[in-house]
């Protein structure tokens, strides 16, 4: 371990002295100190922070965390020396849910009586309703606006399934609950289809209303709009969806005429590198001994922001090679029991972005989360989506917060198992059986239940699904709008129709669960904590070397098998050409493999891509 310390140190210092990104001048005011925010989004929004990568220059690079953008806009908003914000869209990916508390955020802004200025060089429907915060909105000459209203996809898998010879046998409890459509079916059940309709109905609905009410158009004409997207920039000038067409350039000069005195601050708010002063040659010794200390003790009450994203699985929380994370119940569960003994820690907010995953897993971040909060406030925030087993771990908090778009509900269980004795018998391999016991080959794979099988599998899901529904009756005690079984049963919402039947408390965003939550804990005075902390570039590198910790966030997930040298190539190449696809592909492998691993799921029905495609 000696050996593993020295290198570590070598390299550190190594990079340290040669990398430019590791050093940063001292920013020298302007002759005005007011300011003009700019705020730039580019690639993802993620909801964890990132691991912190700034000794590799890679920091300026990195995906943006959501509550990291709304902190900013929070400073921008209560900073008196900032007159103005500017929204740059550089493609940014971003959720329903995200995008819809982004544009609270900047509307906060604007009631602060700040103007917001945003120019387009394209725009999606989602990028064009975030748009439509500022005062006034340009775009440049060759521009388009792609609203045309919504399109969803979902990726069905049994045309794969039976070119390589293998049946999906499966189970769901509830007649909503579609979760094996994708394995079983080659389109989605007249059930599942009705969910996909009144999905849709609510995120039009929404579409239209964000548009009429910003660019004081009639409802009608907005529907009127939608079915003649999409729009060339002088088009969308004459229908009124933009305030002016011009370049970049002329974008600024209009923002620096308007405001003389002021100069814009690129990527306000933006986390820096560190000052290095390469006159003293022990300086860098002072940034390596910073990144080993870990986090400092907090001055102030900590409200604690704990993350649930991704699929949720048994055992610690995973990234993989597309950059999808998996929510571990013990990386989870640890967080929650730490946060609850902390003293320092006054109220917690679990931010739950999640499909659901394994029942087992949920089971257990519902019963941590429970515990917690029955010793200080615990206040859910859903995401993009919050459902089955992102459902379920939330109903442990007495307070649930969504955002409109935010995709919830879906309480049911799927279980079932795949039968691969086709594709053996293709390839010419034959398995010989022996068992002892009635029910050892419950699960083999070389044939479909029989109808005795059929009911041990239906009685232990059945069971799932009764303590999951009494959760969720013991948690929303007296707040249900409608009998469980009209509520349940694998149905899906948007965050204002799942409100409208009681299944959350409050139309809202992370900012707003976060102060709740200290509203409850009667703190004024706070610092946010995420647990557990972002890793930085100190804590992956000592892991690469081998170095064990708790909760470690790793890299590499290695749990299902799409690590194949050739995925891994392409990986890259697919991400980038068709990421919304790549992922829908990808997490519903990830729901194949828990299937097969676990037997019994609460998982959204399918995985459903909501917007306009992308050019």
């Amino acid at each position: 371990m000696k050996i593993r310390w020295a290198t570590a140190v070598a390299t550190v210092l190594l990079v340290a002295i040669v990398s430019g990104a590791a050093v940063r001048a001292v920013e020298l005011p302007g002759s005005s100190t007011r300011k003009i925010a700019e705020f730039r989004l580019k690639g993802s929004v993620t909801e964890a922070p990132p691991p912190d990568l700034f000794l590799f220059g890679l920091d300026a690079d990195r995906p943006q965390s959501l509550h990291d953008l709304l902190e900013r806009l929070r400073k921008a908003r209560q900073d008196p020396e900032v007159v103005a914000v500017v929204l740059t869209l550089d493609e940014p990916d971003m959720g329903w849910a995200q995008m819809q508390e982004l544009r609270e955020a900047l509307l906060k802004v604007r009631a602060a009586d700040k103007d917001v200025y945003c120019h387009l060089e394209s725009a999606t429907t989602p990028q064009y309703l975030l748009a439509t915060t500022a005062n006034r909105l340009s775009i440049v000459p060759t521009g388009e606006i792609l609203l045309m209203g919504l399109y969803s996809e979902s990726p069905f898998l049994k045309g794969l399934l039976d070119k390589i010879r293998v049946q999906a046998d499966f189970e769901h409890i509830g007649a909503y609950k579609g979760a094996a459509e994708p394995l079983t079916r080659e389109a989605p059940s007249p059930e599942l289809q009705q969910q996909i309709d009144w999905l849709l109905d609510d995120y039009y609905a929404q579409i239209v209303e964000t548009i009429a009410k910003a660019r004081g158009l009639e409802p009608e004409r907005v529907k009127e709009l939608i079915d003649q997207g999409p729009f060339t920039a002088e088009q969308a000038l004459a229908a009124r969806l933009v305030d002016a067409v011009e370049y970049r350039d002329e974008f600024v000069k209009a923002v620096e005429t308007k405001y003389r005195a002021a100069r814009i601050v690129r990527n306000y708010g933006g986390k820096k590198g560190p000052e290095l002063d390469l006159s003293n040659p022990f300086a860098v010794f002072k940034i390596l001994g910073d990144l080993m200390k870990g986090p400092q003790e907090a001055e102030k009450p900590v409200i604690a922001l704990v993350y649930v994203e991704g699929m949720i699985i048994p055992g610690r929380s995973e990234d993989d090679l597309f950059g999808i994370r998996s929510a571990g119940s013990t990386t989870i569960r640890t967080a929650l029991e730490n946060v609850r003994k902390d003293d320092k820690v006054k109220a917690v907010v679990l931010r739950v972005d999640s499909p659901g995953g394994s029942a087992l897993a949920s089971e257990i971040i519902w019963h941590a989360a429970r515990l917690c909060g029955r010793q200080k406030p615990l206040v859910v925030s859903m995401g993009n989506v919050a459902a089955s087993g992102g459902y379920y771990v939330s109903v442990g908090a007495d307070t649930i917060f969504a955002d409109p778009g935010t995709l919830t509900g879906s309480i049911g269980v799927v279980g079932g198992k795949l039968v691969t004795k086709g594709l053996w018998d293709w390839a010419g391999v034959n398995f010989h059986e022996t068992k002892r016991g009635r029910n050892a080959d419950l699960f083999n794979s070389n044939r479909r239940w029989d109808d005795r099988e059929r009911a041990v599998i239906r009685r232990m899901m059945e069971e799932i699904y009764a303590v999951f529904t009494n959760h969720v009756k013991e948690g929303r005690q007296g707040k249900l709008t409608e009998d469980m079984d009209r509520i349940a049963g694998g149905r899906v919402y948007t965050g204002r129709q799942a409100k409208s039947k009681g299944l959350v408390d409050r139309i809202g965003g992370l900012a707003d669960a976060i102060k709740f939550a200290a509203d409850r804990a009667n703190v004024s005075e706070y610092e946010i904590r995420v647990v557990p902390r972002p890793k930085n570039f100190l804590d992956l590198f000592m892991r690469s070397l081998g170095a064990e910790e708790d909760d470690v966030v790793r890299l590499t997930g290695t749990r299902w098998p799409i690590t194949a040298p050739a995925m891994q190539a392409l990986a890259p190449m697919l991400a980038a050409a068709e990421p919304a696809r790549v992922r829908a592909v990808v997490r519903t492998l990830m729901r194949l493999d828990l299937l097969c691993r676990e037997g019994v799921l609460a998982v959204m029905p399918a995985e459903l891509m909501i917007a306009p495609p992308r050019r």
